[in-house]
């Protein structure tokens, strides 16, 4: 035997094998490439020719890009965490000693339940008084008005003693207004609220729909509260005006904000909003903790009859709150709200020795919608949608429409959906570029996809530069006569490119579901609407649009991207 270095290979290839090189022959003769095509890769231009199988950077057997034709060079989906920041720890009552407790309890919940009536009541009819005649809202509320709030501070701290909170232990101070303006702290029950209320009496910034709760609408209206509707960004934006507005004015009282934007379980600290960091001023982190053993009291995804039950059937309810230091805003951070929001996120983790992850509202909004269309695990819809955000723009009632669909395709209880229900969906008949299409999503390539996979795959073909002057060439060619509308003859000759037989039931299927309004005929409206909705099903045009000559369309095409 030869001697072997370290550098022999273990097996030695056969003397029979010579690289090779594979050259595609086109014999589309009477056709030019046009300005379109010879934008974009040779290798792309290829594509509709050869449906060889490749092989990805792990060695999986894995399909060409359907759309590399848009200049995609795929994606990857980031792993998921395994922290679920939302669930509840004890959402139903177990265990002897819970049982017998709540039984030995129910007279004093009884009595805890009235006295918690005739507080909030007589705290809403002092608040009534105190708001009585006030019209001048944009100004800091008159001095003898907050004293007359005193009483209604009283009544919430005795709210409080209701829900089995006796005592409330606190480490730190809050620093002066002065110094301090804003303060922000995380979000994990209904309790911090009524406890600032008590504590601090701050501007709190809140959702608009806060203000048509009976009583507890009329009551944080007295703390002047800045409405925000998180879904509009001109709310948003007048949110983030007026928080600067108040934390510049020292006659205003502090501004205090859940930078969470929702509860959580406290095991986590979730993505921060940025409205408490754009203004730049110095920010105090304030923290709470709730230690319990047998009964956790976050409002995680848990009703809210069902925790106000558990908590007026506890001996004692803990609570703790701890004043972190100041922290002031480097110059540098004064122009990053980013990077004053991380360095105040990591302060309040390591304080409270949790991990943060990059989960948001949206995610509980993905939860809310798995579970209401009852799936077996609705948690594993989550798809930490700060991340997603923050990389393609997708907002969380756009991630909830992409998992209506989802959810349409028939996942299996570990939340996986198999290619032919992908397909039948989309209404994608059965061919080499339809597998390429299901196959596009499913990076691991194990033969199902995830709903997180399927989002980051629709978000990536979505918020590519050539997506939407691809939707424009694929409606002219569909919309052969001009009047802005497609027929089901129409898009069954264009797609006859894609899919060599198509019969007229597979043409009926795809033309539905462009045909959003259900009106019986396709409007450019209805072609985009649809495209927006399933970015992916772009991909059947891509034969079309690649052996079409559009060197009008092109070049206009790469004016808008230049």
């Amino acid at each position: 035997m030869a001697e072997l270095d370290i550098t022999s290979p273990l097996l030695s290839s056969p003397s029979s094998y010579q690289p090779q090189t594979v050259l595609t022959v086109h014999d589309d003769q009477d056709s030019e490439p046009s300005n379109l095509q010879s934008s974009l890769p040779t290798t792309i231009l290829h594509q509709n020719h050869n449906h060889g199988r490749t092989h990805n950077e792990n060695g999986h057997h894995s399909s060409p890009n359907p759309y590399e034709f848009l200049r995609s060079g795929g994606f990857s989906v980031p792993a998921s965490t395994t922290v679920d920041p939302f669930r509840n720890e004890t959402p139903f009552i177990s265990g002897i000693y819970e049982v017998i407790k709540i039984v030995l309890c129910l007279p004093i919940a009884l009595a805890r339940l009235v006295l918690f009536g005739a507080f909030l009541v007589v705290g809403y009819m002092a608040t009534k008084v105190a708001l009585a005649g006030w019209r001048d809202k944009q100004n800091p509320m008159p001095k003898w008005r907050c004293r007359l709030m005193w009483v209604t501070r009283v009544c919430a701290r005795f709210i409080l003693f209701s829900f089995g909170y006796h005592w409330i232990r606190r480490k730190g101070k809050p620093a002066p207004r002065e110094i301090a303006p804003v303060v922000v702290s995380n979000h994990v029950s209904y309790i911090e609220p009524i406890f600032y209320f008590y504590e601090l009496f701050p501007t709190i910034v809140a959702s608009e729909s806060h203000d048509s709760i009976p009583f507890v609408g009329t009551i944080i209206r007295a703390m002047q509260v800045i409405y925000v509707n998180r879904f509009s960004p001109t709310s948003r934006k007048n949110a983030v005006n007026e928080i600067k507005r108040r934390a510049s004015c020292n006659v205003f009282p502090r501004v205090l904000l859940f930078p969470e934007g929702t509860t959580t379980n406290g095991k986590a600290l979730i993505s921060f909003q940025l409205g408490a960091f754009i203004a730049g001023h110095p920010i105090q982190p304030i923290i709470v903790r709730y230690p319990h053993v047998h009964f956790d009291q976050s409002w995680g995804f848990i009703s809210l009859p069902k925790l106000m039950f558990r908590m007026f059937t506890q001996f004692h309810n803990f609570m703790e709150v701890e004043y972190l230091p100041l922290i002031m805003p480097s110059d540098h951070q004064k122009q990053n709200a980013v990077r004053f929001a991380e360095r105040t996120g990591r302060a309040m983790a390591s304080a409270l020795n949790v991990v943060q992850t990059s989960h948001s509202y949206g995610d509980l909004m993905l939860l809310m919608k798995a579970a209401q269309l009852q799936q077996e695990k609705p948690w594993i819809y989550m798809v930490e949608m700060a991340r997603i955000e923050s990389l393609y723009h997708i907002s969380s009632l756009e991630a909830v429409d992409f998992l209506d669909k989802f959810l349409s395709m028939n996942p299996d209880p570990s939340g996986c959906v198999k290619p032919h229900d992908f397909l039948r969906v989309l209404q994608l008949k059965a061919c080499t570029l339809s597998e390429e299409i299901s196959g596009f999503p499913d990076v691991e390539k194990n033969g199902s996809i995830t709903f997180k996979q399927f989002l980051f795959g629709s978000a990536h073909v979505l918020k590519l530069p050539l997506f939407r002057q691809a939707c424009e060439l694929a409606f002219a060619e569909c919309d052969t006569d001009g009047d802005n509308f497609c027929t089901k003859k129409e898009l069954a000759d264009v797609l006859r490119h894609t899919f060599r037989e198509l019969d007229d039931d597979e043409v009926q299927g795809l033309f539905n579901l462009f045909d959003t309004d259900n009106d019986g005929r396709m409007s450019r409206d209805d072609f985009f609407y649809c495209l927006r909705k399933n970015p992916l099903v772009i991909a059947i045009f891509s034969p079309r649009l690649l052996r079409k000559n559009l060197s009008k369309a092109g070049d206009k095409m790469l004016e808008d991207i230049v």
